[in-house]
């Protein structure tokens, strides 16, 4: 069941991906001169990279899970399980807030990745 599901939401993230291509392709005529095709196209590449983030972040949680059930099986895979299956939820906060750390570097020129992470992830005094 594991295995229909993981196929589930990579055939929905797909169709996601797609509609909001095929919506930028509808919108172009619609754009007024000046603006180029890379411009046109910027939503769906954002989207194509989120989609494909957290459809990674599924299959390395779940995917794994399951290549350790086929391949090694008994206890060693349930421990696996209840190492990676929690670190979905890790995964997808990465994910939701690289948009955030991405901002944050433009904002600040030669921070890294992982102290943007630090900045935006820690509170704020009010």
């Amino acid at each position: 069941s594991i295995l229909i599901v993981l196929i589930f939401c990579t055939v929905v993230m797909v169709w996601v991906y797609l509609h909001v291509r095929r919506q930028e392709m509808r919108n172009r005529r619609y754009n007024f001169g000046g603006s180029n095709n890379a411009e046109n196209h910027r939503e769906s590449r954002r989207i194509r990279k989120i989609l494909f983030l957290y459809t990674l972040s599924l299959y390395f949680s779940y995917g794994s899970f399951l290549v350790a059930v086929f391949i090694i099986g008994g206890t060693i895979s349930e421990s696996i399980a209840t190492t990676l299956i929690p670190l979905l939820g890790f995964w997808n906060m990465l994910v939701y807030f690289l948009p955030n750390c991405l901002k944050y570097q433009r904002d600040h020129p030669g921070t890294w990745l992982v102290t943007a992470y630090c900045q935006v992830l820690r509170p704020q005094a009010p």
